[in-house]
């Protein structure tokens, strides 16, 4: 298989689809737009096929990475945003259809609030990136391509 036909998947959880307007001083002035323009540039250049997903709803966000495991995704790059710190489900989920996952965060979770410092979701990724903002997401993709080529 090459690695143009690997697909990635970018699920964004609660409050993202506010990026640009939400507390650009934590999350940045891009908006999700944005973000997922750069991405699917950078993809592009790195042979994948990008899906996104962005829900305010866990049961819709379980629902996607059941679906992914379904149509064969090879890598789920995450942003959970709340439910990074309160959701066993979404990690189940995660965890059960055995997908690769980057775990990705704008702002550093573990310089803020004690609550935001512990993630359900790391345990079952492969990595996390946190605290660069919106880079983040093209590091997690650049970290695929060079998994993928191994």
């Amino acid at each position: 298989m090459t690695q143009s036909s690997k697909i990635i998947l970018v699920l964004h959880g609660p409050n993202l689809n506010l990026l640009g307007t939400r507390e650009p001083g934590i999350y940045g002035a891009q908006t999700l737009d944005d973000i997922n323009r750069d991405l699917v540039k950078l993809g592009s250049g790195l042979g994948f096929g990008l899906e996104f997903f962005q829900s305010n709803h866990e049961g819709m966000l379980i629902d996607r990475i059941h679906q992914a495991h379904r149509d064969g995704v090879h890598g789920i790059i995450i942003n959970p945003g709340g439910l990074t710190h309160t959701s066993i489900s979404l990690r189940d989920a995660l965890s059960a259809v055995a997908i690769p996952v980057i775990e990705v965060h704008l702002s550093n979770i573990h310089a803020r609030e004690a609550f935001r410092q512990h993630s359900y979701i790391a345990p079952v990724a492969i990595g996390q990136i946190c605290g660069l903002g919106a880079e983040g997401y093209g590091l997690a993709l650049q970290a695929f391509s060079a998994r993928l080529k191994e």
